[in-house]
């Protein structure tokens, strides 16, 4: 949405206080209630100012933070559940702000948590009297609110002064009212002091470089990442790099800094004169996490960003940063007692208070911990539901442990866990750190049988964490893993695994493996040289895991030696084996009757195993010899019932797949997920495999198959296909469709509605082009998460064989993709905390004229004006512009990055919210070539929309419009530049959104109510057509 509109209504009531008024009225809910308002709070409950119904659901949606006092009768009044049921409702939807804080009264938040003692009765007596589906919706959210984090007041004689109590609960609301900011993590505690110093060196103009410095598990990361999500808006390009030396040592500083400068650039290239001038000119926000090194920060380019940027760098190190240039070193501080104990009990007790016979012990786990956030986490967790004579007795382990050692509290965290659970611990320590989570599940549930569930625990433990779909663990806590692995045996050939490239090498020459060594992991970049002879892992009965990467492609072929042998022994026990440029030419002397995934990228294999060799794969499910150049032939896959994916990527050489003679079990692998099949780059492949089951992606691009056989018509299940560059003449309905660079396909026909890229680029015979005819409801029901986080491509650039009954349909199915995609725009609510990722549709073809009858408005130059159809309703409604524009693009240079720019202004009536002034705006879509610059010939018509043309309506009445185009070209060999291109014709459609009737929009097209969006001023239903 563009950046001068507001995306949310104030609230009216900020607080929402539900309580049973028989239990706590006369005392403590008058009290809070009292000091709520003396703080200022707008507060609103059920018996004060309500009549039941629609009036209590309203106040609900309209505050911020709620308030329950669940007390002992609480569940017994029917208008409670009712109320802690909308509540609940709301903090269920990922995209509501709403805050709900329980108040456990005088009762046992486990009660709650299990519907215990007498809240077992209330219920069983609402069963008896009110519909079941009601009394289903209220139980889950009675226990669901049982597990919440709040406050527990027993009551007892013990127990601390009601007012105290209700002066941290005021003081907790008022804190979390004032960030109200869900993007940042509401179990964040003890960083907002820390948080307001490093906003204030933000807007310091002489401050460049701000490092943040600590020991381990401090809160660097945190606290960086508090930060950058409360400024980001304020800068034009942003990124957090997490875990630099990490990545440096997997990727190599190369690829770093390229995936760096593709992201602030927009995916143009790494640095040379025009790049700096770029990077200069922006205002950018850079975060690198985990610096170990100052020549990483150099070495990303960090001395070409302007002025006006911002980079915060974390380390462990303070030499570092000093070095690295930091303008202000910050000292993460430890946590004080209060936050420690808050801290603490929101692990330990899921709360937000010490319940009192527990006060005494927490202190003693609160001092030993010593302020340290993650020690605090993981003691809390050890401690969760345990009993008080178990934490007296974890008490004294403490003490006989004497010194403060943060790798006893971790070590310690291991003492609950069973032998499987501390095994799956070592593995992601020694082995899988970094690994995607279902690649890491996959391989360990072929060994242990709760994988799964084991790795869950961890992660309740704060042992493991997920990010992003990686598995991955805190520095501290894999040092401990390695540590317990160093401390079985002095000698490497007797540890379980193994990790350390010299132990490996010492392991590997002289000869001193044994059935002791479970899994070895080796980065190349770390090892001289390694000779490999053909019994080297001989007497590693017991191998398990090996892992053997390059990730840095300038030492490949001078480290790995075979000794002039073809094969090597492999373990029958091994499930999982990465080995990058394999040195031998096959596998022909290993079973592999247990193995999960091969990976041999950059190997010297010609085939992996011999013709007739019956080889055991039952248990395969990923295969991955991609830029194997030696490789002809892949045999005897016949036996794979379980392969999910086979990546052959860039193997010139490779002439078949699998024979047909193979007899492939169609019938049994036809019930088989295949997640993908990827043949690109193999430039010797010329017949397509007979396909043995259902995938979901198939890339054949820059291979010689010219006909693709009968048995994709079988693929049920695929949705994206890569074709680019090949020569397939031919191919009909898919999800997501490369076809660039196909000059012979000619026909497109009954393209599923719900394509969300398309991409058909100088296909010079290509004359036909429909969709099926589920465009309507198939687009109103497209993914929110995929229409949230990317652009829709709709690409025919150079296709000048198209016909008008082609371009009609191109036309029609991106308006109506916008019309969709404008509803869920105005829905979103997190816009304005990613501005760099303006969601858009793009869509292009050659031509030189714009639709009539989708862009009523029109022009034949690059500007034009129009009149805002009036807001007859009485609710607020958002305006959505889409822009359609003509370009003769025939003496353009080849370029790499294009954008649309487009100023507008908005002028309101005298009357309206606006005050009869105006507003300006400017929108920027940009379309780019990822891969190398690329030509438009002759005229092209864009369709463009993006959510950053997504307006509130401050009743506005004329709108006034300007569009340019400019292109950038970057070259080695000069500076590059930019090119503006002038726009011969442009138009204008307005869609007119309903704010109010699409609140809920998910539900309402499920319940296939009217639509609530309408064209220029008509009903939307009737403004579109299907396309035949």
């Amino acid at each position: 949405m563009a950046s001068s509109s507001s995306s949310s209504r104030q609230m009216k009531h900020q607080v929402f206080l539900s309580f049973r008024g028989e239990d706590t009225r006369l005392d403590f809910t008058v009290h809070l209630l009292q000091a709520l308002k003396d703080k200022g709070l707008n507060v609103i409950f059920d018996e004060e100012k309500l009549e039941k119904g629609e009036q209590l659901s309203q106040a609900i949606a309209a505050s911020d933070l709620s308030i329950l006092v669940l007390s002992k009768d609480y569940p017994s009044s029917k208008s409670c559940l009712a109320e802690l049921s909308d509540i609940m409702d709301r903090k269920r939807k990922p995209t509501d702000k709403h805050i709900v804080l329980p108040i456990f009264y005088h009762v046992d938040p486990s009660d709650v948590r299990n519907i215990g003692g007498t809240f077992k009765t209330s219920f069983e007596e609402h069963e008896s009297k009110r519909p079941i589906e009601d009394v289903k919706r209220w139980k889950a959210a009675f226990a669901e609110i049982g597990a919440s984090k709040g406050w527990h007041i027993e009551g007892g004689k013990s127990d601390g002064f009601e007012t105290e109590y209700i002066k941290d609960v005021v003081e907790y609301v008022l804190k979390k009212l004032k960030s109200n900011c869900r993007s940042v993590s509401e179990e964040l505690v003890g960083i907002d002091d820390q948080k307001k110093k490093l906003l204030v060196l933000i807007e310091q103009a002489g401050i460049h470089v701000i490092g943040l410095w600590g020991m381990s598990g401090i809160g660097k990361t945190t606290l960086a990442d508090a930060v950058y999500k409360e400024v980001s808006p304020k800068f034009e390009s942003r990124l957090f790099l997490q875990n630099i030396s990490e990545k440096i040592k997997k990727q190599g500083n190369e690829s770093l800094r390229h995936e760096l400068l593709s992201k602030l650039l927009n995916n143009t290239p790494s640095i040379g004169h025009p790049y700096q001038e770029r990077l200069n000119k922006k205002k950018i926000l850079l975060v690198f996490d985990d610096v170990s090194d100052p020549d990483q920060i150099n070495f990303m380019g960090v001395k070409y960003f302007g002025p006006g940027s911002k980079i915060i760098v974390t380390s462990r190190d303070i030499q570092v940063l000093r070095n690295g240039g930091a303008n202000h070193i910050h000292e993460v501080k430890k946590l004080n007692m209060n936050d420690s104990f808050q801290l603490f009990s929101t692990y330990a007790f899921q709360l937000l208070n010490v319940p009192v016979d527990f006060k005494y012990l927490s202190f003693k786990f609160v001092e030993y911990a010593q302020g340290n956030p993650l020690a605090l986490k993981v003691l809390g967790l050890k401690l969760y539901t345990k009993s008080i004579k178990e934490w007296k007795s974890e008490v004294t382990k403490l003490k006989q442990c004497g010194e403060i050692k943060f790798s006893h509290i971790f070590k310690s965290s291991l003492d609950g866990l069973d032998k499987e659970e501390k095994d799956i611990f070592l593995d992601v320590a020694c082995i899988f750190k970094g690994q995607h989570l279902n690649y890491v599940e996959k391989v360990l549930s072929n060994y242990y049988k709760g994988a799964r569930c084991g790795i869950s625990k961890l992660v309740d433990k704060c042992l493991l964490e997920v990010k992003y779909e990686s598995i991955s663990m805190h520095d501290m806590l894999e040092e401990m893993g390695k540590d317990i692995v160093m401390q079985e045996s002095e000698c490497p050939g007797k540890r379980s695994r193994l990790w350390n490239c010299k132990d490996v090498e010492e392991v590997i020459r002289y000869d001193k493996g044994t059935d002791l060594i479970k899994g070895i992991k080796v980065d190349m970049t770390e090892v001289d040289s390694l000779q490999f002879c053909a019994t080297a892992f001989e007497k590693m009965h017991k191998l398990r895991y090996i892992n053997i990467s390059f990730p840095d492609k300038m030492l490949w072929l001078k480290k790995l030696y075979a000794n002039q042998v073809d094969s090597i022994f492999l373990p029958d026990e091994l499930r999982f084996l990465r080995w990058d440029v394999y040195p031998f030419k096959s596998l022909s002397d290993f079973n592999p009757k247990n193995l999960v995934v091969l990976k041999l990228l950059h190997g010297n294999m010609d085939q992996l195993w011999n013709e007739d060799d019956d080889m055991n794969i039952t248990n395969l499910r990923e295969i991955d010899v991609s830029y194997c150049k030696n490789l002809k032939k892949i045999h005897n896959l016949s036996g794979a019932i379980n392969l999910e994916l086979l990546r052959c990527i860039g193997c010139e050489s490779l002439v078949e797949l699998w024979n047909e003679d193979d007899h492939i079990d169609l019938v049994h692998l036809r019930k088989i997920y295949f997640d993908g099949l990827r043949l690109n780059g193999c430039y010797s492949l010329k017949k397509f495999p007979q396909v043995p089951r259902p995938f979901c992606s198939l890339d054949l691009s820059e291979t010689k198959i010219e006909e693709v056989s009968d048995s994709i018509r079988d693929l049920h299940k695929l949705e994206t296909l890569w074709l680019g560059k090949s020569k397939v003449k031919k191919l009909e309905s898919l999800h997501y469709l490369d076809l660039s660079g196909c000059p012979k396909v000619e026909l497109l026909s009954e393209l599923p509605p719900y394509l969300e890229v398309l991409s058909v680029n100088d296909c010079t015979s290509l004359e036909k082009v429909s969709f099926a005819d589920q465009n309507l409801i198939q687009c109103d029901s497209l993914d929110d998460e995929f229409c949230k986080n990317h652009n829709f491509l709709m690409r025919f650039r150079n296709c000048f064989n198209l016909n008008q009954d082609s371009t009609n349909n191109i036309e029609a199915n991106a308006m109506l993709k916008i019309g969709s995609l404008a509803k869920k725009w105005v829905a979103r609510d997190d816009w304005q905390y990613n501005p760099d990722r303006a969601q858009s549709l793009i869509c292009c073809f050659p031509g030189n004229k714009i639709s009539a009858n989708k862009f009523k408005c029109q022009s034949m130059n690059s500007s034009l004006s129009l009149k805002i159809a009036p807001n007859g309703g009485s609710g607020s409604r958002f305006l959505v512009f889409a822009i359609s524009l003509v370009a003769d693009l025939t003496h353009s240079l080849e370029f790499q990055l294009s954008e649309c720019i487009c100023e507008y202004q908005l002028t309101a009536a005298g009357g309206g919210n606006g005050g009869g002034g105006c507003e300006n705006f400017r929108s920027e879509i940009s379309f780019r070539s990822f891969y190398e610059p690329v030509k438009y010939m002759d005229y092209h018509v864009f369709i463009l929309s993006s959510i950053d043309m997504v307006i509130e309506d401050k009743n506005y009445e004329e709108a006034t419009f300007e569009f340019y185009i400019k292109n950038f070209h970057f070259d080695e060999d000069n500076d590059g530049g930019e090119k503006y291109i002038k726009v011969e014709r442009c138009g204008v459609h307005v869609f007119y959104v309903d704010a109010k009737s699409d609140k809920d929009a998910t539900e309402k097209r499920v319940a296939g109510n009217k639509r609530s969006f309408s064209h220029d001023g008509e009903e939307g239903d009737g403004g579109l057509k299907r396309l035949k």
